[in-house]
């Protein structure tokens, strides 16, 4: 299943995790998902916004459900592969 996953887009990963975290009602993934935007968007050189939305869990909460496309994505494949292997 984990060589299928990794010939996904990071944007299909995204939406299967995200997908899947709200049908099983799995806030912990999504605090897990949440927590680690912020160094993604460090990774995908996007320091400035990292700040901010460590700052502003609003922010945060709006990445979350932003956090399917781009560079962003791509630094949280791991993630989604991880939680989509279980």
């Amino acid at each position: 299943m984990a060589d299928d996953l990794e010939n996904l887009t990071s944007k299909e990963l995204h939406d299967r995790a995200v997908e899947r975290a709200v049908r099983h009602l799995d806030v912990g993934f999504l605090w897990r998902l949440t927590r680690a935007i912020p160094a993604a968007q460090a990774a995908a050189g996007h320091p400035d916004q990292a700040e901010a939305d460590v700052s502003h869990l609003s922010a945060i909460v709006n990445e979350l459900v932003h956090s399917g496309g781009g560079e962003v994505a791509d630094a949280l494949r791991p993630l989604y592969i991880e939680y989509l292997s279980d």
